[in-house]
């Protein structure tokens, strides 16, 4: 009998050790995990976008929430398809006109909202630079430089360069209009003997708030010099004046000559 009555009480102590009992383990098992324990995040690709105007571009938005959100695009610019997975969303942006467009993904998880943006530019490379050979008119020369199918034309810079050196620049951001324009530079300049073979070169500049794109044209030469009246008679002056000295240095040889043979 004492060892039927012991056995039963090892088993018990077995089954729960430290006095415990079924239901107080029932009551201590750890929680469920939370499905919002980690950080919420929304991203939106790619943060800049260049397009030509009046193209298109999709943006996606991403997020690492698990539940069902609600997500939008926000933005002034005309929306298209909408591409959906699990865990973004792909938006279409059509007829992108403006040269810079603030757009925003929104997205709710939980309760919690946060936000992420990108910027859309639609510029125009220009599609030629081109300077003309110069032009002597009177005593001046008249350079005149064509730059084509060029947007946003208020953040274009168009400079001409004489062998490297700047000479002349022009910014034309009192032009706002939005479509692709031509641009015609004309500058007349006055030419020294220090000019001749220069090259001569124009140059077209967008600045587009940190994307600059950059544009120039084959160099042309200034091959004949211009000369006003006075620069002429001066130099008449100064030839007459250098044949008359090579005359005279030329008969003392002569007469020295003469004498050495007689």
């Amino acid at each position: 009998m004492e060892y039927a009555l012991l056995l039963p009480s090892l088993l018990l102590v077995a089954a729960y050790p430290r006095g415990g009992s079924p239901q107080q383990e029932w009551m201590q098992s750890p929680p469920a995990p939370s499905v919002t324990s980690a950080p919420f995040w929304v991203r939106l690709n790619p943060e800049l976008e260049a397009v030509p105007p009046g193209g298109s571009a999709w943006l996606n938005c991403s997020h690492n929430c698990p539940l069902p959100v609600h997500s939008s695009l926000r933005t002034q610019l005309r929306q298209g398809k909408i591409v959906n997975g699990s865990g973004w969303v792909s938006y279409q942006l059509l007829d992108v006109r403006a040269w810079n467009s603030k757009v925003r993904c929104v997205v709710t998880c939980a309760g919690e909202t946060r936000e992420a943006t990108a910027r859309i530019t639609a510029y125009k490379r220009p599609r030629s630079v081109i300077l003309e050979p110069p032009v002597l008119v009177g005593h001046k020369y008249t350079l005149r430089c064509y730059v084509t199918h060029v947007f946003p034309v208020g953040f274009l810079v168009v400079s001409l360069r004489r062998g490297g050196r700047v000479i002349y620049h022009e910014s034309l951001e009192r032009f706002t209009g939005s479509d692709l324009a031509n641009v015609t530079l004309t500058y007349v300049m006055r030419a020294g003997l220090n000019d001749l073979w220069q090259p001569l070169t124009c140059h077209a500049r967008l600045n587009l708030d940190g994307l600059v794109v950059r544009s120039s044209s084959a160099p042309v030469m200034l091959t004949v010099l211009a000369l006003s009246p006075a620069s002429i008679a001066l130099a008449s002056t100064s030839i007459a004046t250098l044949v008359g000295i090579l005359l005279a240095v030329g008969a003392v040889y002569v007469r020295k000559y003469l004498a050495v043979q007689t």
